[in-house]
């Protein structure tokens, strides 16, 4: 399988090229075009993180009921997948490692990929964000989304992040959430809000946008229904 991403950063697309009997397991509804030869089904998945407990716990973490696989009988056959926000696509290889991931953030995957829901506890539903996340694991690729532009940042220690700007990261990182200010009238009235406060060494990735920000700034501007 091979994996090229085209139009970064703001309106990245992937086209992945299938080799005979490939397939790629993505979220509903990213499928942009393919060849005609590409057999698509839709799938609750089995064994680890699937069924149909899977996907309510998907449900619960702002993902589809349902997935959808694509695979190809044939070499050299091509599907072009895109996330529904405007963005970046990167890719992040799995080896035995788990990454946690924004629900949002999940585009597709190799097969071997298991794809589970993870409780981050209620200081990610005190910070505005969802207390359950996507947690990775297996071997394979994982093509994750961002709104906006992404950035990887390599933490050996304490690195601090807006809840709202986190993408993804490695499992060896650990977070609690805290003001951005040393007091609650400065994190409010600054602006900042809450961020996550992040410990250990591993890889983080984070977005330029925040959505929930940006919606609430167009919402406020677009006509009463």
């Amino acid at each position: 399988m091979d994996i090229e991403i085209l139009h970064q950063p703001d309106s990245a697309i992937a086209r992945v090229t299938l080799n005979a009997n490939e397939e790629i397991v993505a979220q509903a509804g990213a499928m942009i075009a393919m060849n005609a030869n590409i057999n698509a089904s839709t799938t609750l998945r089995q064994g680890k993180g699937g069924g149909i407990l899977g996907g309510i716990k998907r449900v619960l973490a702002g993902e589809s009921l349902f997935l959808s696989v694509f695979r190809s009988p044939v070499a050299n056959s091509e599907i072009f997948l895109a996330p529904k926000l405007i963005g970046d696509l990167f890719t992040y290889n799995l080896s035995g490692q788990e990454l946690i991931v924004q629900a949002t953030s999940y585009l597709a995957s190799e097969p071997d990929v298991d794809i589970t829901i993870g409780f981050q506890g209620l200081k990610s539903f005190f910070s505005g964000e969802s207390i359950f996340w996507l947690v990775l694991s297996g071997r394979g690729k994982a093509l994750l989304t961002s709104f906006g532009g992404v950035y990887e940042i390599d933490v050996n220690g304490e690195y601090i992040v807006d809840t709202g700007h986190i993408v993804a990261f490695e499992k060896s990182l650990t977070f609690k959430i805290g003001k951005a200010n040393s007091s609650w009238a400065g994190a409010i009235f600054g602006g900042e809000g809450l961020v996550c406060r992040f410990q250990g060494r591993g890889k983080l990735y984070c977005q330029t946008h925040n959505p929930g920000s940006f919606g609430a700034t167009i919402g406020a501007k677009l006509p009463p229904r």
